[in-house]
């Protein structure tokens, strides 16, 4: 959600949808689990046994794959406009203030559109590889899999403005979160459960050092534990997990919120007293329900905005257009 999400968390750690719910349903119907079922019938397989490789190495890197894709689709919908590399006469949105030295993953997508190019040439798009790659990442850590729709195309442009001004932030309230959600055409319950992102992987010191150490709705013992590694000056890029299991997909995230030990302002903003505090529980109380609905979310969040028939382009090189 570093999602780790602003981690994950400029999410999310999270993250994400649609522009209006009219064009999310009828971009969500120019879509098909069996695009390439004829084209290119090895894509699943590729793409799963690659990530099954990347996460044994680092299991870490399923949650930023997750991360990764979260960032793409919140900015200007899932079109794999964040994997564009700057150049001499083009500025994307790898530097943004949420991405920069942040967001990770890119050698383990440029590795699997190596192999679907050897396999299905100039036939796949960078960002259903990456839609396709946060779900396994997500179910190798034991998440609940979703059905992946595809047939999105590539942008063939990016804006670092916007990756500023969409993605939310780690210090951000819960009525900011809800209205940035809102812009999305998502609701305050799927800002609840897509942050669950961030039960697998880890933030930066530099996104909760002002909760551990000026808020009071934390729990003492977590905040000195988390002090421990992060201290008030300097340190900021050392890494703390988001719960005590960051490896597993679980419902441990919303256990340490109800324990007022979520580690971003952002997460505990959940359970504060607030409207999504009832959810909060439910979800603490029960890994099958959140599980479940992560699972549906993320389906929901995969459709916003897609390229689809001649808009944008299939991409040779996932960093580069065409």
């Amino acid at each position: 959600m570093k999602l780790a999400m602003a981690s994950l968390s400029y999410f999310f750690i999270v993250v994400t949808l649609f522009i209006f719910p009219f064009f999310g349903c009828c971009a969500n119907a120019q879509l098909s689990p069996n695009f390439y079922a004829r084209t290119c019938p090895s894509l699943p397989t590729i793409v799963r046994n690659a990530m099954s490789q990347a996460v044994a190495r680092e299991a870490r890197m399923g949650a930023s794959i997750l991360r990764l894709f979260f960032h793409d689709c919140f900015v200007n919908g899932c079109d794999a406009s964040i994997l564009l590399d700057d150049t001499a006469t083009f500025t994307g949105e790898k530097n943004a203030f949420p991405n920069q030295n942040s967001v990770r993953g890119f050698e383990v997508i440029d590795t699997i559109k190596t192999r679907v190019e050897a396999a299905c040439n100039a036939t796949v798009s960078c960002a259903d590889i990456l839609a396709l790659a946060s779900r396994d990442g997500v179910v190798l850590l034991g998440g609940t899999p979703w059905t992946v729709a595809l047939g999105r195309r590539d942008a063939r442009t990016a804006s670092q403005s916007d990756a500023n001004n969409q993605l939310p932030s780690p210090f951000a309230n819960l009525a900011t979160l809800i209205s940035s959600f809102a812009a999305k055409g998502l609701t305050a319950s799927d800002l609840t459960v897509l942050s669950g992102g961030h039960t697998i992987g880890q933030s930066q010191c530099l996104l909760f050092k002002t909760r551990i150490y000026n808020e009071t709705n934390i729990d003492p013992s977590f905040a000195t534990t988390r002090k421990a590694t992060c201290p008030a000056s300097g340190g900021d890029t050392n890494l703390a997990p988001f719960d005590i299991t960051p490896t597993r997909f679980d419902n441990n995230y919303y256990k340490a919120l109800v324990a007022r030990r979520g580690l971003l302002h952002s997460d505990q903003e959940l359970f504060n007293s607030g409207s999504q505090d009832a959810l909060v529980r439910t979800y603490s109380n029960n890994a099958a329900a959140f599980s479940r609905d992560f699972a549906a979310a993320m389906a929901k969040m995969s459709a916003i905005s897609p390229l689809t028939g001649t808009n944008g382009e299939i991409r040779k090189n996932c960093r580069l257009v065409n």
